[in-house]
């Protein structure tokens, strides 16, 4: 699309309190796809782009069942990659990290959205790696 043609659409994504809307990434275990779906409606509904993982219907034994320890090893690590890619596209990231559970994966990206600047939000209150100013999904839209 031109750039004066994406001008025309600007009214159609304008929200209240910004031009356009936040753009918010879920990092979690994809085990907790119910979390997953419902804070992407709960946030699209709210007006936010979302941006999420790309499956989590299945487990990462489910969805790699096929594949060889070293072609799943090497998977693991595109799309790890390509969400922290997801993580600079977005302005906050909410973390699913129901029962206080993070995982490797989370916790990096945990580590990079604080190193990148992002607005950090956890689901549930986090005993053990929350920093000041940090919030619950609850706590703030």
């Amino acid at each position: 699309m031109r750039r004066r043609e994406v001008g025309s659409f600007r009214s159609v994504v304008s929200q209240p309190g910004g031009l356009y809307p936040t753009i918010t990434c879920l990092c979690g275990s994809t085990r907790f796809g119910e979390a997953f779906a419902a804070q992407n409606l709960r946030l699209t509904l709210a007006g936010h782009i979302v941006l999420s993982v790309g499956c989590y219907v299945y487990g990462d034994d489910d969805l790699f069942a096929a594949l060889s320890a070293e072609e799943q090893a090497a998977t693991k690590r595109r799309l790890d990659a390509l969400h922290l890619r997801k993580i600079d596209l977005a302005d906050e990231c909410l973390f699913l990290n129901q029962g206080d559970y993070l995982g490797e994966s989370s916790l990096r990206e945990l580590g990079y959205a604080r190193q990148a600047g992002k607005k950090i939000k956890f689901l549930e209150w986090p005993s053990q790696w929350a920093l000041g100013g940090e919030e619950t999904a609850w706590s703030a839209s």
